[in-house]
């Protein structure tokens, strides 16, 4: 059959091509970037900055979390290492929203819009609202961590700041390539000008970097004294005769810990108002339970396992590698009197520093001369025992002024008696006071500090001593984790900053020029789609 006049083969073959072309110009306009797609990557980069915060609040408070564990038990009567919780959600919140950022930041390179599926919206702003929630719960319930926060930077700072400058050196090339291929000029500027402030702050940030390890190696103060807070509970059960056995054997000087007093007058040791946590009182007094340790005669308290639970609820991942022999004997601890602590301190030639508690209890001053009685009688020298409850504290300097007193508070301006020793939380002293201590022979002693770089920061403050947990992990310390003299951080913030600022220039002129050439490429096509398009409608 003969074709129809006016048409032919060609035309039907230009006609086809030019409807694949069409289609294809419009699948090139679907996959266009819209404000909507750039403020999902905003907020996806927003997420992961927010993430990473929380990331590294989780790695600080990890020195304190012993004490949350504690509180989650009286609470809720249930036992669990729960940074390991934290630490679990942590990353896989962190590791979610770095992938998404590094696939976008891909086909940001690739000259590719971000089309988020519906799900990964929602997941993203659940990651927000649980780290929000997470921040928000920090802090109404542990505030203090904000201040122990404060403190790390003296650590991590300098790190910090080479780390968030090769961060931002990396963003410049995602960000050159979506400048050079947008059209709407405000949208450079402002893009330019922001990321410009950013650097320009950044480079400076050093100037507001104050940190005590910054200094030569001829000042750094002698290595702080340790304290072992209720022994070495890593090793073995709190406020026990082997927890005092390897707290000396970590070469501490002080053995920290708590005194309660039995109904029928005996001076024990005890942490917790109730014996739930470190006993067995639950299967051997189940009715009474519940009640306050002080409620207990000596009789009853000696009957009571001090030592399983460790091993049962293992709180601090320590205990999985305790020999057998230490697994043995800890199942063989039983409560310890004062006096046979003082005993064995007095042996092992260490001091004893204490708290008296409860400090509520109408029979308080009782319970002083109770404790008091027992140490006078014990043989101990006085300087070697520590003194830190304040009721009734002139009695007690009266009846044994050999006692060194330890106050719980920093000195006042109008002292009537000038402070030697006072016993501090970590976050409620400035290295500018610990400094200013120390000249003034006044013995600091911080609590509880148990990682390596919050010890490296107060040793080169010049803390006298800390109260710590993990006394085996700091005794092994023979310097601060890192100690920079001032001439070699300033060398190293130089050529940090020049050699961003080199690679940021690069990355511009390199991406400047690839898109230089695209553009002729790009405007043959268009070209050829015009003719095309102007031929079939002919």
């Amino acid at each position: 059959m003969a074709d129809p006049p006016g048409c032919c083969h060609p035309c039907a073959t230009c006609q086809k091509k030019s409807q694949w072309i069409t289609a294809k110009k419009e699948k090139r306009k679907g996959l266009r970037t819209t404000k909507c797609d750039c403020s999902w990557f905003l907020f996806l980069f927003c997420v992961f900055l927010f993430t990473l915060v929380w990331l590294y609040f989780a790695i600080i408070i990890l020195n304190d979390f012993h004490n949350f564990n504690e509180f989650i038990f009286k609470q809720r009567k249930l036992w669990l290492d729960w940074s390991l919780v934290l630490l679990i959600a942590t990353a896989v919140l962190i590791t979610y929203s770095a992938v998404l950022l590094v696939l976008a930041l891909c086909l940001q390179l690739c000259s590719q819009p971000l089309k988020l599926h519906w799900l990964h919206k929602t997941l993203l702003i659940l990651t927000a609202l649980v780290v929000a929630a997470a921040f928000t719960g920090l802090g109404i319930k542990w505030a203090e961590e904000w201040r122990s926060a404060r403190i790390s930077l003296q650590a991590t700072g300098p790190f910090l700041h080479i780390g968030i400058v090769g961060g931002m050196t990396l963003l410049a090339w995602p960000l050159a390539s979506f400048i050079y291929r947008t059209r709407n000029t405000g949208l450079k500027v402002f893009l330019l000008f922001v990321y410009c402030a950013v650097m320009i702050a950044l480079y400076l940030a050093p100037l507001g970097i104050a940190s005590p390890c910054i200094m030569e190696e001829n000042q750094l103060p002698p290595k702080p004294a340790l304290v072992g807070h209720r022994g070495a509970p890593m090793l073995a059960p709190e406020n026990t005769l082997m927890s005092l056995q390897k707290a000396v054997d970590c070469d501490v000087q002080v053995f920290e810990t708590d005194i309660m007093v039995s109904a029928d007058g005996v001076p024990f040791l005890m942490h917790d108002e109730e014996l739930t946590r470190t006993t067995n009182v639950q299967a051997v007094f189940p009715e009474r339970a519940a009640l306050n340790s002080t409620s207990f005669n000596w009789t009853d308290l000696q009957q009571l396992d001090a030592g399983s639970w460790f091993l049962e609820r293992r709180p601090f991942p320590t205990v999985q590698s305790l020999s057998a022999g230490d697994r043995y004997q800890a199942t063989k601890q039983r409560i310890p009197s004062l006096e046979e602590a003082l005993e064995a301190a007095k042996q092992s030639n260490i001091s004893i520093m204490f708290d008296l508690r409860p400090e509520n209890h109408s029979d308080y001053q009782n319970f002083v001369n109770a404790t008091l009685q027992v140490i006078l009688q014990s043989g101990i020298p006085l300087q070697q025992v520590l003194w830190l409850p304040d009721g009734f504290r002139e009695q007690v300097k009266q009846q044994a002024p050999g006692i060194r007193q330890v106050y719980g508070r920093k000195r006042l301006q109008n002292e009537k008696e000038p402070l030697l020793h006072v016993n501090l939380p970590y976050q409620d002293i400035s290295s500018e006071e610990i400094r200013q201590y120390r000249q003034d022979n006044i013995s600091v002693n911080l609590y509880v500090v148990n990682q390596p770089w919050l010890f490296s920061v107060l040793w080169c403050s010049g803390v006298s001593s800390v109260t710590t947990n993990a006394c085996q992990v700091l005794k092994e310390m023979k310097h601060p984790i890192w100690l920079l003299p001032s001439s070699t951080y300033l060398m190293i913030w130089i050529v940090v900053d020049c050699a961003s600022f080199l690679a940021i220039v690069w990355a511009f002129l390199l991406l400047k020029m690839c898109s230089q050439r695209r553009r002729p490429a790009e405007s043959e096509t268009d070209v050829l789609l015009t003719k095309i398009n102007s031929l079939m409608q002919e």
